[in-house]
C-alpha cells in the first residue's frame, strides 16, 4: 500500500495556511492597514515579501490577515447553514403534515433560485458603507441564509426514513418522549449527513465570498479578505509585470483544491 501523497500534501497545506493566518500578527512586520505612501506598487523585497498595493499597503500582511478572515468566517457560516438545515429538515421530516409541507416548500423555493444571483441581489440592496466587522457579519449571514437548503432536504429525507426505523418505533411504543427519541435515535443517524454537508459548504462559501469581494460587495476595506484582495486582478494587464498580485488567487485555489481532496476521501494509488 503506497502513501497517498496528495492527501498528505492537502492536509499539510491547510495546516500551514491555518497556522500562518492565526499567527499573522507575529509573522508580519507591518499592520495590514498601514499605508506607505512613498512605496506604492513596489515589487517584492525583504521589507515587503509580496510588494505593496496601490495604496502602499503590505500585501504579505494583508494576505495573512485576509486568510484569517476567510478561513474563520466560512466555517462559521457553514455551521450556521447546517443549523438552519437541521431545524427545517427535522421540523418537516419528524412532524410531518403542514410542517412538512411548509419546510418542503421553503426548501424547494430556495433551491429553485439561482443562489449566487440571489446573494448578489440581497447584498447589493444593503448599505455598502458599513463598518468592516458589520460587512463580515452581513456577508457570512447571507451565505448561511442562502446555503442551507440542500442540507435541509437531505436531513428531511433521512428523518422520514428514520420515523419507521425499528428502534424508533420501539422507543415510541415504550412511551419515550419525542425529544429523547430525537436526541438518542435520530440525531446520531443524521450526523454523517451534516458532517458531509459542512465540508461541502466551506469551499463553496470561500468561493462565494471571493466573488462578492471582487465585485465590492463582500468584506469592506480596510479589512482584508481574499475577495477584496482579488479585486486587484481586474487590472489584469498588470499581471505580466507584477505576477505576485496572483498570490491571493493561488492560495484560494490551493485551499479549495485541498478541501476537495479531503472530501473525496483517501485514495489508493496503484
Amino acid at each position: 500500500m503506497k502513501t497517498d501523497y496528495t492527501r498528505t500534501a492537502a492536509i499539510g497545506l491547510l495546516i500551514l495556511t491555518g497556522v500562518f493566518s492565526l499567527g499573522a500578527d507575529v509573522l508580519t512586520c507591518h499592520d495590514a492597514g498601514t499605508q506607505f505612501r512613498d512605496r506604492v506598487n513596489e515589487g517584492p523585497s525583504t521589507t515587503f515579501p509580496l510588494g505593496t498595493d496601490e495604496l502602499g499597503r503590505d500585501r504579505w500582511s494583508r494576505l495573512l490577515h485576509a486568510s484569517r478572515v476567510s478561513l474563520l468566517c466560512a466555517p462559521a457560516a457553514a455551521a450556521a447553514a447546517i443549523g438552519i438545515a437541521v431545524a427545517v429538515g427535522l421540523a418537516g421530516g419528524w412532524l410531518g403534515g403542514w410542517a412538512d409541507e411548509l419546510a418542503t416548500s421553503m426548501t424547494e423555493l430556495v433551491l429553485s433560485l439561482p443562489w449566487l444571483f440571489l446573494l448578489l441581489t440581497l447584498r447589493a440592496v444593503l448599505p455598502l458603507n458599513i463598518t468592516p466587522w458589520a460587512s463580515i457579519a452581513v456577508t457570512f449571514l447571507l451565505l448561511a441564509g442562502t446555503g442551507w437548503a440542500p442540507g435541509a432536504r437531505l436531513v428531511r429525507a433521512t428523518v422520514v426514513d428514520l420515523r419507521d426505523y425499528g428502534p424508533v418505533r420501539f422507543a415510541r411504543a415504550c412511551g419515550y418522549d419525542r425529544s429523547r427519541i430525537l436526541a438518542i435515535q435520530v440525531l446520531p443517524c443524521i450526523k454523517p449527513v451534516l458532517v458531509a454537508q459542512f465540508w461541502i459548504l466551506v469551499p463553496v462559501f470561500l468561493l462565494a465570498e471571493a466573488n462578492l469581494g471582487m465585485l465590492g460587495l463582500g468584506v469592506t476595506e480596510p479589512m482584508p479578505s481574499w475577495g477584496n484582495m482579488l479585486s486587484e486582478l481586474r487590472h489584469y494587464d498588470r499581471i505580466p509585470d507584477a505576477p505576485w498580485i496572483l498570490a491571493p488567487a493561488l492560495l484560494l485555489a490551493l485551499v479549495v483544491a485541498s478541501l476537495h481532496v479531503l472530501m473525496a476521501g483517501k485514495r489508493e494509488w496503484e
